[in-house]
């Protein structure tokens, strides 16, 4: 979709109406993920693909009816044995296409989310792909506001905080709803469509717990680099499929590497010539967590070797040290654990307390 966006926003500035397909499902090989789009405008100009060329043919035609008719279609495509000439994926795969017309009347804030994808401003879009709520219907959820409305007040507020929570990872797919947002039902389909690059979790000290962080924070949906000065350890071997392996001095590299306010540094070196340069540098850039291992009396050591730096307050209070939270945890796997429960606590403002001392509504609804 970011692709196709500088022309579907020229057609939607001209208030030219146009078909955009979206491949919103996708089951075994198939030659597109979610998000992937294509648009059939005026004259019939055709820009994106959502199989590679297998189905696109098909697909053309329902974006020109969509467009003429005004409904939007759930389509799905997929292989057959039995008639190898039908419309499908030769690939044996399975994808699951919305496809709606997008007019300024039809969809209000498609210009706005075209803008911030150009900008560089995160968003997700999440659209209605069945249910009783109107199919096609959108409503655009940014971190600070949300336009548009899926029909009911509940259904937009229990959307709006998980389209938030996929925009924190840069995830994409679809979620399911009662009529009014009810969690544990499923009668609304919902395409949340993220416009954001996965976070970045950074970890230092290619140890034995790293492998476990990595592991974790990879599954969390975080794009993962563990760095280490020492390449005997800092091997691609000792850690999970996917996770890139750098050997550099910790310090160097992180000055070198962009962070935002999603980015997540672990410092797990727990060794003064390493982490202590490190975090003087983490610790003045931006960052949604920084947590550091070792025990209390390295942590006090640490904190006085940063204060001697001129580090100040404010700076150091950024610091989760011992990182993560009292689980009791002992081995790797556990630690890891506990520390990517602290990232979640810090990131949505939890308590880390058991859910039965608790009161309330466990998932508040965003304004």
């Amino acid at each position: 979709m970011r692709d196709i966006l500088p022309v579907l926003s020229g057609w939607y500035a001209d208030r030219t109406p146009f078909g955009l397909a979206t491949v919103v499902a996708v089951s075994r090989s198939t030659p597109r993920d979610p998000g992937a789009a294509m648009a059939v405008g005026p004259g019939d100009e055709v820009v994106g693909s959502v199989s590679g060329g297998c189905v696109e043919g098909a697909v053309f035609e329902l974006a020109r009816e969509v467009v003429a008719d005004g409904a939007a279609r759930l389509e799905t495509f997929g292989y057959s044995d039995a008639d190898a000439f039908a419309v499908g994926l030769t690939c044996g795969g399975e994808i699951t296409l919305l496809v709606r017309p997008v007019t300024p009347e039809t969809d209000p804030s498609f210009g706005a989310v075209a803008e911030s994808v150009a900008a560089g401003r995160p968003v997700t879009v999440s659209t209605v792909t069945d249910g009783p709520a109107p199919r096609g219907t959108t409503l655009a959820v940014w971190p600070d506001r949300v336009a548009g409305t899926l029909g009911t007040p509940g259904l937009d507020a229990a959307v709006t905080a998980d389209a938030r929570g996929e925009l924190a990872l840069g995830a994409t797919g679809v979620r399911h709803y009662g009529p009014h947002g009810e969690r544990r039902e499923d009668a609304v389909s919902v395409f949340l469509h993220s416009f954001a690059p996965p976070p970045r979790m950074l970890v230092f000290g290619a140890i034995d717990y790293a492998a476990a962080v990595a592991r974790v924070g990879d599954f969390l949906g975080y794009r993962v680099t563990v760095c280490d000065a020492r390449p005997v350890f800092a091997t691609p071997r000792r850690f999970p499929e996917g996770v890139e392996v750098v050997v550099d001095w910790p310090h160097r590299y992180l000055r070198a590497t962009g962070t935002d306010d999603r980015t997540v540094i672990c410092v797990l070196t727990h060794d003064p010539k390493f982490d202590v340069p490190l975090l003087e540098e983490a610790l003045r850039r931006p960052a949604a967590y920084i947590g550091a291992m070792g025990s209390r009396r390295t942590h006090e050591d640490r904190m006085r070797r940063l204060t001697e730096a001129s580090l100040t307050a404010a700076e150091l209070a950024r610091l989760r040290s011992p990182v993560g939270l009292d689980l009791g945890a002992r081995t790797p796997e556990e630690v890891a654990v506990s520390v990517a429960a602290e990232i979640v606590a810090l990131r949505w403002g939890g308590s880390g307390v058991p859910l039965t001392r608790t009161a309330g509504a466990i998932h508040p609804a965003d304004s």
